[in-house]
């Protein structure tokens, strides 16, 4: 009887000892799986605000990734300046410190010169030839310059044709920008052609813009027609001259060391939710350059049509400064394409 009972014992006390056991087994299982399944999350920064076509489109590629990845790929997105200016930004993603941006091609031109090629002054006539060059093989190769600064790029938001506003004088002539004290983003391309109308560049801040040209600090500046009216800088700005003298591509950007951690799949999931993206804002940026100078008018600013002819002639010497940085090859090839 006795034995019985010691048997039982042992038997019960190697049952409790099994099922712990398996207990832990299924416990390290279930952590394991918890973690492979623990999502990523991507920090997505840009200047302007959420009501651009850039957050509206930056959007969408958050909805399609997290969807597409079923949420195991997050976006989380910082308007307004939240993670720095553009320069910023872009420094952040070469080190490491932000994930993604989206911004003005000739801004990562500081970096990898050949970037800011399709801001030259007067390259395009209209946003679809300004697209074909964008989806080119031409700025494909351009665009490998970038990754060995830890960048590459997704696909081309559109920031569309960028156009002078004044707040004391319209703008109808190159003579009447001799002398304007105005604010550029850090794009050497822009600096020059703003410099050989006349002016007097100087890069700022975007998030700032506003206050300073409020403080006076500027008298002028220079931007698209959505980001004009969307950033409501017909507060401060009085004129309206739509110069289009420089085409706007912002690439789209993740760092590179992020980007080579993802598996193939996941690499397709961004690359299809950043052409969605891409697609969605140039949509945006053409309807509204061609449907926001009416709003623009509404709010009081006076709009001037200078001969754009003029203002080509006058900053032909632009694309000759910097052949020499990008090589007659790229200017040959760039010239052919945008013809």
């Amino acid at each position: 009887m006795v034995k019985r009972v010691l048997w039982g014992a042992v038997c019960a006390a190697l049952v409790v000892s099994l099922c712990s056991c398996k207990k832990k087994q299924e416990e390290k299982v279930v952590e394991k799986v918890v973690e492979e399944v623990k999502p990523v999350t991507i920090k997505l920064g840009f200047s302007t605000n959420m009501e651009d076509p850039r957050g509206v489109a930056s959007n969408l590629f958050k909805d399609e990734v997290e969807k597409n990845s079923r949420g195991k790929i997050l976006v989380e997105i910082f308007p307004n300046g939240k993670l720095g200016s553009d320069a910023d930004l872009i420094s952040g993603v070469i080190n490491d410190s932000v994930d993604m941006t989206v911004s003005s091609a000739g801004n990562f031109a500081v970096y990898a010169t050949k970037l800011g090629i399709s801001a030259l002054p007067f390259l395009f006539s209209d946003f679809e030839s300004a697209w074909r060059f964008m989806d080119s093989d031409i700025i494909a190769q351009v665009n490998k310059t970038l990754e060995e600064f830890n960048t590459v790029v997704l696909s081309h938001y559109d920031n569309g044709f960028r156009c002078v506003t004044t707040t004391n004088k319209p703008v109808n002539s190159v003579a009447d920008m001799k002398g304007l004290n105005i604010r550029t983003p850090p794009s050497q391309i822009v600096m020059e052609t703003m410099s050989t109308l006349g002016a007097n560049p100087k890069p700022y801040d975007f998030p700032k813009l506003k206050q300073a040209l409020k403080d006076g600090l500027f008298d002028s500046q220079e931007n698209p027609i959505p980001v004009i009216y969307n950033n409501k800088l017909y507060d401060e700005q009085k004129y309206l001259a739509i110069t289009n003298h420089s085409y706007d591509a912002m690439p789209l950007v993740i760092r590179k060391k992020l980007w080579d951690s993802f598996d193939a799949a996941s690499q397709k999931i961004l690359l299809d939710a950043a052409k969605k993206a891409q697609n969605l804002d140039r949509n945006l940026v053409k309807a509204q350059t061609e449907s926001y100078v009416v709003k623009l008018k509404e709010a009081g600013m006076t709009i001037t049509t200078p001969n754009l002819k003029e203002f080509a002639k006058a900053t032909d010497g632009v694309m000759d400064a910097f052949a020499t940085i990008y090589g007659a090859d790229l200017i040959a090839k760039m010239r052919a394409a945008t013809k």
